[in-house]
């Protein structure tokens, strides 16, 4: 394989990725709305002090991580994401076939 062929598939390969990869981010997108949403509704008028400071807790020991603690935690969220995705994937197929089989 030439160099011409081999740039030519890598380009091909990251075009494919960056399609699928936007998938999973509309759909997260829609999923976080959602969330969001149903999150403010729950805790309206509820948001304590405990809660807050947790939260602040956390927000201060993401800010002072290494360079290459931040990654490795990033890699472990995104793969957790991806994970999360294909099962509400897998549920809403399920869902899907269901519906379409009972018609």
């Amino acid at each position: 394989m030439g160099v011409k062929e081999f740039f030519k598939k890598a380009f091909s390969d990251m075009k494919e990725s960056a399609k699928a990869q936007h998938e999973v981010d509309k759909a997260n997108l829609e999923a976080v709305k959602a969330e969001s949403k149903a999150n403010f509704e729950e805790n309206r008028g509820r948001n304590t002090y405990a809660k807050a400071k947790a939260d602040a807790k956390k927000s201060w020991d993401d800010a002072h991580m290494s360079p290459e603690e931040r990654s490795l935690k990033a890699q472990e969220e995104r793969e957790a994401q991806i994970a999360r995705a294909k099962e509400r994937t897998a549920a809403a197929n399920e869902r899907y076939e269901t519906a379409k089989n009972n018609k």
